[in-house]
């Protein structure tokens, strides 16, 4: 089932790139940028982390966190946020749980074969509540695109 915006968003915790636990609830008063990826070190997902990880202070200076979420390893992130000198949390979800909650574990297929996968979404949140949902969205450019979102709350 798909989220909507000013519906109450999914407590969540998780494991971030360091081993320590993360909570939706640790972020109060502050927007949160949680975005939902299929697999680090690909193609696409390294362009959306890239871009996000490029606009960090500009997300910052709006009062905002930006959290990836996908199902890979602690150590998978860690590598990637190294290689890519990224600034923001990544969270392990290996279990697909947060995915779940936030629906974006679907059912996608490619080249006629069907399997289950991550759907690239993002959501912005402020004080447990979901302002925007946003599904199907493309890796290249979308990190600008959610901080021009971003600002229209932030005024």
């Amino acid at each position: 089932m798909r989220l909507e915006s000013n519906q109450s968003a999914p407590q969540f915790s998780a494991k971030n790139q360091n081993d320590e636990k993360v909570s939706l609830n640790d972020f109060k008063d502050k927007f949160i940028v949680l975005y939902f990826y299929p697999k680090d070190m690909t193609k696409g997902c390294t362009i959306e982390a890239n871009e996000f990880s490029s606009l960090f202070d500009e997300f910052e200076k709006l009062n905002a966190i930006i959290i990836g979420v996908s199902p890979d390893s602690i150590n998978s992130h860690q590598k990637f946020i190294k290689k890519e000198n990224l600034k923001h949390i990544l969270l392990s979800d290996e279990d697909k749980t947060i995915s779940k909650l936030y629906g974006v574990w679907e059912k996608k297929s490619m080249y006629g074969r069907e399997y289950m996968g991550i759907v690239r979404s993002t959501f912005i949140i402020k004080n447990r509540v979901i302002l925007e949902a946003l599904y199907n969205v493309k890796s290249s450019a979308h990190a600008q695109k959610v901080l021009d979102i971003l600002k229209k709350y932030a005024k």
